[in-house]
């Protein structure tokens, strides 16, 4: 393909252990359902905090992948 064009997506991946964790869960989880997952851009890291200390990571993250002809 010389030019593609690509649609977004909007995905929010959560983990307990960590934000790189977070991310790959979220696309792992897109790419058992949408093909040809081309790159990501994180829009928003947030968390929550239990007793003192982070409970959870939520990465936002927009999602490109190629569009077929």
């Amino acid at each position: 393909m010389k030019d593609p064009v690509y649609k977004l997506i909007e995905l929010t991946g959560t983990s307990t252990k960590s934000i790189d964790d977070a991310t790959e869960k979220a696309i792992k989880r897109a790419g058992k359902t949408v093909q040809k997952l081309s790159w990501f851009q994180v829009t928003e890291i947030r968390g929550s905090i239990e007793k003192g200390k982070v409970g959870r990571w939520q990465v936002t993250m927009k999602v490109g992948f190629s569009v077929e002809s």
